[in-house]
């Protein structure tokens, strides 16, 4: 049986452990999602796309997943968020202006795509981003969110600017210790 849970339990969009299974069956196989929602503990864990599940889940996977890696759970986390990148683009598209980049979609995203994500089901709970222009080649994140996954964010950001061959146009530093609460992200352009 699933791990029972409370109903003031945070929860998140059943997407993002779909997309969870698709990641951890392309690192560790097919049979790898088995063995690790069993080694976290979790029975039956067949997540569903619009459901809510708890985000003490997603945790105990990618804990599971880091004591079978030589990766821990933060940089499985921030190859997550890098991995989602492709299907968060093509659900999200039609918030996105086709002119953008990496710049416009990092500055604009707690409006388009979170203010996007919320709209689609507000049930969902993102990070809260507040982005400041620091002239025009500088970006500072200050992501808030109780579910301490910066991390995420940062493979996030690196998968943006994957997605538009930007990679080695920019570079991103944390300013603050990755597993708080409030963490701050510096992104410089090179362009």
């Amino acid at each position: 049986m699933t791990t029972p849970y409370t109903a003031s339990e945070d929860k998140m969009h059943g997407s993002m452990f779909v997309l969870l299974r698709r990641f951890i069956e392309n690192h560790h196989g097919y049979s790898g999602w088995a063995n690790l929602t069993e080694a976290a503990g979790i029975e039956n864990a067949s997540y569903q796309m619009f459901e809510m599940y708890p985000t003490s889940h997603l945790f105990a996977i990618l804990e599971a997943a880091a004591s079978k890696s030589d990766k821990t759970a933060h940089e499985l986390l921030e190859s997550y968020g890098e991995f989602l990148v492709p299907d968060l683009l093509m659900v999200y598209k039609k918030y996105v202006k086709p002119e953008w980049r990496t710049y416009e979609m990092l500055l604009y995203t707690e409006h388009a795509m979170h203010g996007a994500v919320k709209l689609e089901d507000n049930r969902t709970n993102p990070p809260k981003l507040l982005i400041t222009k620091k002239g025009p080649k500088q970006l500072i994140i200050d992501y808030h969110s109780h579910r301490k996954m910066a991390a995420m964010a940062i493979g996030i950001i690196k998968g943006i600017a994957k997605h538009y061959q930007e990679s080695d146009l920019i570079s991103v530093t944390m300013l603050t210790p990755a597993n708080a609460e409030r963490v701050q992200i510096k992104v410089d352009f090179e362009f």
